[in-house]
């Protein structure tokens, strides 16, 4: 089946987490019916080796694996976008291997390096470019303070069809899609609570990690979003709030520990998280987390 990147891009990035038997080894067939309901309920993309798929915790050899795995549990229902990374040598390498897989399109992580030069960063995309033999590019901006001019000369080279905002500043998301080439689609990349305020300046989709818990709630965002109906989407996004709560606490580093805790106490165990990331929940969080399941009927029905 063929599919519009296009229109991919501008729908629900739904991140997927990495799932772990109970060696602690990655079990991707866990993952089966997790992308079954989400393409079911409507999700666009599914998008492997994001952060919520806990990108900096796995090895490289383990990222080609879950690439190659996700695509064949997909099966061509939706197109895939698989995340790249770290030092260039393994990105060109996952790269490589995400193009084996049958991905439509790579989301290339910004570089953590601590010595990171914009023009290099431009080096760094193309060499990860050519690695994956010319594969859609989606940028993954977590920092803008590479400047609005650095974000230009990325959104020039060939082959970027989108960038991934996960910068809570819409101001300046604003600048970036001013100074950019037209047919950029800009994703808001802070999952359904930063949504409106990104669509209002341009963004189109966004990143979700409660498509792994619940996504026809995502998907009824996005409708609401689509026909820039404001109010039913913040509506829709105070039900859900609390899950995106716990998922910021402790600098963020619950984030998937919330979706892997709310999949456990639902009867799809994906593991714990692994280190440095938090696990378990503390009590309260446990707390807070079983009332938003209970209370929107997410243990009854699985």
């Amino acid at each position: 089946m063929t599919h519009d990147l296009d229109t991919a891009l501008a729908g629900i990035s739904g991140i997927l987490v990495t799932p772990y038997d109970d060696a602690g080894d990655i079990a991707p067939s866990r993952l089966a019916p997790i992308i079954d309901r989400a393409l079911g309920a409507g999700v666009h993309m599914p998008v492997v080796n994001g952060n919520t798929g806990e990108f900096y915790a796995l090895t490289t050899d383990e990222a080609c694996t879950m690439v190659h795995e996700v695509v064949a549990l997909v099966d061509g229902r939706a197109p895939v976008l698989a995340g790249v990374g770290r030092g260039v040598r393994d990105a060109c390498r996952l790269a490589r291997a995400s193009k084996d897989a049958g991905a439509a399109a790579l989301m290339i992580h910004q570089p953590p390096d601590p010595f990171v030069a914009p023009r290099g960063v431009i080096d760094y995309v193309k060499a990860v470019s050519d690695a994956s033999d010319g594969l859609p590019i989606m940028l993954y901006l977590r920092n803008d303070a590479i400047g609005t001019d650095a974000i230009a000369q990325l959104c020039a080279l060939p082959g970027v069809k989108g960038v991934k905002w996960a910068t809570p500043n819409p101001l300046r998301l604003a600048a970036a899609i001013a100074a950019c080439p037209a047919g950029i689609t800009w994703v808001g990349g802070l999952a359904e609570v930063w949504a409106p305020p990104f669509y209002a300046v341009g963004a189109r989709g966004f990143t979700s990690g409660l498509i792994n818990v619940w996504p026809e709630r995502s998907v009824e965002i996005h409708k609401a979003l689509t026909a820039s109906d404001y109010e039913k989407a913040q509506e829709l996004i105070a039900g859900m709030r609390a899950f995106e709560d716990i998922r910021a606490q402790e600098l963020n580093g619950t984030n998937v520990t919330g979706v892997k805790a709310a999949l456990q106490a639902m009867g799809h165990d994906c593991g714990p998280t692994r280190p440095p990331s938090a696990w378990p929940l503390s009590a309260e969080q446990q707390y807070t987390m079983a009332e938003f399941l209970a209370g929107n009927g997410l243990l009854a029905s699985h």
